[in-house]
């Protein structure tokens, strides 16, 4: 134990598209989360958050003893950093706890204009070697979110040639490009994938075509049907649950969690597992081990499969969203509980998917508390037997073979 006493442990860094959705990543074990304000961010799909909603989402975090921070990290043409000291000013005096920016013309307005307010490099700027890194200290940045392209190896190289706060992702989608340097989105569709409009062009399906030298174009053969399925350009997902002790050892300071336009299901699980595996190794890093109970709790929110991305080799066509999957477990979030009666054992519960009496669900709350049961029986809001929650946001009781808390989640497995 003595080889550990140095580790720091890490923040588990979440996101949070809404206010529901902070609220959220911060019960189920996140020590920050990032939002985005309505300006200078690259989500404009995203629940941006007003000042409002700052305020309410900052007074959470601080009862939870967690952290705020907002990104605005879009790249700035001429006349769109009008405006930005005093966007800048206000989110400070909100409390955010921190900026994260990636256009250099943003991070002089923040910190000039609006002094402390501390600023992390977004990874669209694509911090690839220690030497950016020192770069960025010196001109008064805390942190900095590496480029999802940084191996392990580099990391640690970093970490030893640098003090500076790193962020690295850890899980959720891959950009296939370097982030903040694909026009994409810009050619196919018209929308900047820079200012905030990505359409993801990479996951679209595309046929191939064979032209020869100065063929007519409609003289060109289609290769449909020659190939398995159309050809898309989309990394899959990214997962380093199975590798907490890398990072942690390299120095990683804050362990990031990709996807603001997630559901509150893939935030609370996601947040869940990362925050027990963290806990985990920090308790006793000589015994620690990867529970396999992590591994298939991820697999129940994932969308496409998952992989290491660039830690450990260069991506190969593995790790591409091509040819035949993995059969990945599919849930469905159904619901969330309002309310618990324990001496009725009786749960309220605000439905979100629909499900019958006689399904079989599982319910799952922060610190990895997990049952199922079967659906014996459910109420309405106006106390009468139902057979089934068709309705979407609806309101209904029905009785729990175990207690639950406010807040606790409710999946079922998908039909095959």
């Amino acid at each position: 134990m003595e080889t550990h006493t140095a580790l720091k442990r890490p923040e588990v860094l979440a996101p949070a598209g809404t206010l529901e959705k902070l609220k959220t990543a911060i019960h189920y074990g996140a020590d920050a989360v990032y939002i985005g304000g309505n300006a200078y961010g690259l989500r404009s799909r995203a629940g941006n958050f007003s000042l409002e909603e700052m305020a309410e989402g900052v007074a959470y975090a601080k009862a939870h003893n967690a952290k705020v921070y907002v990104a605005a990290n879009m790249v700035t043409h001429e006349g769109n950093q009008e405006g930005a000291g005093e966007f800048f000013r206000q989110i400070r005096d909100v409390g955010i706890s921190a900026v994260i920016v990636s256009d250099p013309a943003l991070i002089e307005i923040c910190i000039t204009e609006a002094p402390g307010l501390p600023v992390h490099l977004s990874t669209q700027a694509s911090a690839t070697n220690y030497e950016t890194l020192e770069f960025w200290k010196e001109e008064g940045l805390e942190r900095v979110v590496l480029a999802r392209e940084v191996s392990m190896e580099e990391v640690a190289e970093i970490r030893k040639h640098t003090d500076i706060q790193i962020e690295a992702f850890v899980h959720g989608a891959m950009c296939i490009s370097y982030s903040g340097r694909c026009v994409l989105s810009n050619h196919m569709s018209m929308r900047d994938a820079n200012r905030g409009g990505c359409s993801q062009s990479c996951r679209w399906k595309y046929d191939l075509f064979d032209m020869p030298f100065g063929t007519e174009a409609h003289e060109s053969l289609t290769a449909k049907g020659q190939v398995t399925e159309p050809f898309s350009m989309s990394a899959v997902d990214m997962s380093m649950i199975e590798h907490i002790p890398d990072l942690i050892q390299n120095g990683v300071d804050s362990l990031k969690i990709e996807g603001r336009m997630k559901s509150i299901h893939y935030v609370s699980t996601v947040s869940n597992v990362y925050k027990a595996a963290v806990d985990s190794y920090m308790a006793d890093p000589e015994h620690y081990q990867v529970k396999e109970e992590w591994i298939d709790e991820l697999w129940k929110v994932a969308q496409r499969e998952l992989s290491t991305g660039f830690y450990y080799h260069t991506p190969t066509d593995q790790e591409q969203l091509f040819g035949p999957r993995r059969k990945i477990p599919q849930y469905t979030f159904i619901g969330e509980v309002m309310a618990y009666d324990d001496a009725t054992k009786i749960a309220t519960v605000r439905q979100r998917n629909h499900f019958s009496v006689g399904d079989e669900i599982e319910f799952y709350g922060p610190g990895f508390q997990h049952f199922t049961q079967s659906v014996t029986e459910m109420k309405n809001d106006e106390g009468e037997s139902i057979d089934r929650a068709p309705n979407p946001m609806m309101i209904l009781t029905m009785p729990v073979v175990q207690p639950v808390s406010v807040g606790d989640m409710i999946r079922k497995k998908k039909e095959a």
